[in-house]
């Protein structure tokens, strides 16, 4: 199961406020050997948000989305959602019942509009408030707010996920390639990639006093040693100089 992010709002987009979800999410995964594949931030404007969403919920992954589930004009995310679903938005009860309980008379007539969701959703208990979020099938709707969305977070990965783990065994190596230039080294790559398509491959050019490659392969522990020793050969042929990288000393 490939892990998306959707990250919404106008006010990251101008620097009104800085996203503190996608390092969240890469922490918070990584303890349960998981991590994202891809994160879209998105602003306001009705026509981007949908056409962001309709990318987003297309295909099979397990998306967290963050922002927009409010009740004021420039909160489109539920309206949205249920657009794309092909549902209409409509009162949940118990979303209904959990910002009455909270909110008394005060809940009437605008936070009540927080309850009215796309049909056949699923809630997200939120600890702050009580104004839940909601799910459409691996699709997972929170509030932009840290404090909100993040228990919400844990709370999905607890209880609808928590056997979703990355079991594959997992095994990186770097080395570092001076002397030479990606280039050089474009055939090998490609024959790595041709080769041993299940591991995942990066190459960093750093422009230093002494310009260096940060080559990598990630996977199966002896797929990484076999396809590296098919690099090493490679440098070592073309009379560039490789070590193995240690963090901190480059």
């Amino acid at each position: 199961m490939k892990i998306g992010a959707l990250i919404i709002g106008d006010e990251i987009l101008c620097g009104k406020r800085q996203d503190r979800h996608f390092a969240f999410l890469q922490e918070t995964l990584a303890k349960r050997g998981l991590e994202l594949s891809w994160t879209l931030i998105v602003g306001d404007d009705a026509a981007e948000l949908e056409r962001a969403m309709r990318f987003s919920m297309a295909g099979d992954d397990l998306v967290f989305s963050f922002g927009g589930i409010g009740a004021t004009p420039d909160d489109r995310t539920r309206q949205t959602a249920a657009n794309v679903k092909g549902v209409p938005l409509v009162p949940h009860p118990q979303a209904v019942r959990e910002i009455e309980d909270k909110f008394g008379e005060a809940a009437y007539p605008n936070r009540i509009l927080m309850g009215h969701l796309p049909e056949g959703c699923r809630l997200i208990p939120n600890p702050i408030n009580r104004v839940a979020g909601f799910s459409v099938d691996d699709h997972h709707f929170m509030p932009g707010f840290p404090e909100m969305a993040w228990p919400m977070v844990e709370w999905l990965l607890d209880n609808e996920y928590k056997n979703v783990r990355d079991l594959r065994p997992r095994s990186e190596r770097t080395i570092t390639i001076t002397k030479g230039r990606e280039s050089d080294l474009l055939e090998t790559m490609n024959q790595i990639v041709d080769d041993y398509p299940d591991l995942l491959l990066s190459s960093l050019p750093h422009l230093a006093a002494e310009p260096y490659i940060l080559f990598s392969l990630r996977g199966e522990a002896a797929q990484v040693e076999t396809a590296m020793q098919v690099m090493i050969e490679a440098v070592e042929t073309a009379g560039f100089i490789w070590s193995d990288y240690t963090a901190g000393k480059n």
